[in-house]
């Protein structure tokens, strides 16, 4: 039961059980990927203060710090983004749907969520393909480190997957009436 003894939404749906777990776990899933973005930018931060002291202090040269910072930020730009839909933490214009009905606004939910999966399968794709290419021919880059470029690569196919999944679990929780749509609660007066 939910708070004042209401039934917990979705309660009557078929297989509700299956969904709140399913939706439980991607969430979780989400939470961790938002650990490891974090995660990432600090240890960015670390290596460019680790940059500017071996530059600075010691005179020395620096090889592989200024890729190694590109590469966790874009790791978590796209390894964090399920966290930040979750967290409905993106940029989101929302005028319209304030101002929509209950009905329209719903299905405008819809609409939004079912694009939003077929962009993010899409990209996942493409970018699963230029993952496979750099792994196939064995790419690195045109500095002095010589990274592999599949190690870096492969977080853009991966935090889009995820991605997919938490579009899935919000759709889910869209639909079974488990979350509202665009988090709006109440009606704004026009």
């Amino acid at each position: 039961m939910h708070p004042a003894g209401s039934p917990r939404p979705g309660a009557g749906v078929p297989h509700g059980k299956a969904i709140d777990r399913f939706v439980r776990r991607v969430r979780r899933l989400s939470t961790l990927c938002g650990f490891v973005a974090a995660a990432l930018i600090a240890a960015g931060v670390v290596v460019v203060c680790e940059m500017v002291f071996v530059r600075y202090v010691l005179n020395m040269n620096t090889i592989w710090q200024t890729d190694f910072v590109t590469y966790c930020l874009v790791a978590a730009t796209f390894v964090g983004s399920p966290f930040v839909l979750m967290t409905r933490g993106h940029v989101n214009v929302d005028v319209l749907p304030h101002y929509a009905g209950p009905r329209v606004r719903r299905w405008l939910a819809v609409f939004a969520s079912a694009l939003t999966i077929a962009f993010c399968i899409v990209i996942a794709v493409l970018t699963f393909t230029f993952w496979k290419e750099a792994w196939d021919n064995k790419w690195v880059s045109d500095t002095m480190w010589r990274a592999r470029l599949w190690i870096p690569y492969a977080s853009m196919p991966v935090g889009l997957g995820l991605l997919t999944l938490q579009s899935v679990a919000d759709l889910l929780a869209l639909l079974t009436g488990r979350e509202p749509p665009f988090g709006i609660t109440k009606e704004r007066p026009l």
